[in-house]
């Protein structure tokens, strides 16, 4: 019975989920921009008074590592940071884009579909997308087909895609089909799912399982966009 608290705040919304096995798991999922720092502590403090458990207890902490909103995905890192320090816990990172595939797949209107391969493309701000290809599979979670990428929503690669899903559908719309010749039909689009603890869950427990738990120590964003400013150094060599 594996017991996992996982967390993300890597977008505009402050998500919780707690699981002690078996049973559902138990979540606060809310939206708040940029409130997340005032509940996550006393989310995580609730559940684990509803279920009379001590965080120590656990056996890891997930977190969602991103790629997403900066302050959001420093804010969750830092929170595990502490939490897993103190109760010296192992940590499992979960890339933003993976969650919302593990998600997808439940989707009474993905599952309709018959989609095998999709992909997850977000607004990264700054006229690009985060996406990613995905292969469902009947017994598992989805298995991404190679990194994440950053990119200009006409440079999404949909050629092999049979399912659209993410906020880069509403963000950018017809842009992101410059790769294919005509849109996918609504029935094969998602643009209202979003990152959430619970497919940050599902795959904090397919790490366990396959012994990807690791030191709190190595936890760091994943930050596919390296550069989102330049120093002010780096702007004076610019202009110099």
């Amino acid at each position: 019975m594996t017991r996992i608290l996982a967390i993300d705040t890597s977008s505009a919304w402050c998500s919780v989920a707690l699981s002690l096995g078996d049973v559902a798991p138990l979540v606060r999922h809310q939206k708040v921009s940029a409130g997340a720092s005032q509940l996550l502590l006393p989310w995580i403090e609730e559940l684990l008074n509803e279920t009379s458990s001590e965080l120590a207890s656990l056996d890891a902490i997930a977190v969602g590592v991103g790629p997403g909103a900066f302050t959001g995905v420093r804010l969750g890192v830092a929170v595990v940071q502490g939490l897993a320090i103190a109760t010296k816990l192992p940590v499992l990172p979960v890339a933003s884009l993976d969650a919302i595939a593990a998600q997808l797949i439940l989707q009474p209107a993905f599952i309709a579909s018959g989609a095998q391969t999709f992909v997850v493309a977000v607004d990264a701000r700054m006229g690009e997308v985060y996406w990613a290809t995905y292969q469902a599979s009947s017994k598992a979670l989805p298995n991404r087909l190679g990194d994440i990428h950053l990119s200009s929503p006409e440079l999404v690669n949909l050629n092999e895609a049979e399912y659209l899903a993410g906020s880069a559908i509403t963000e950018f719309g017809d842009r992101l089909f410059a790769s294919i010749s005509s849109p996918f039909p609504s029935s094969h689009l998602d643009a209202a799912i979003g990152v959430d603890a619970q497919g940050v869950l599902a795959c904090a427990q397919d790490m366990w399982r396959k012994g990807l738990q690791q030191d709190v120590h190595l936890l760091e964003p994943l930050y596919i966009r390296n550069k989102v400013a330049f120093t002010s150094a780096e702007r004076s060599q610019q202009h110099g």
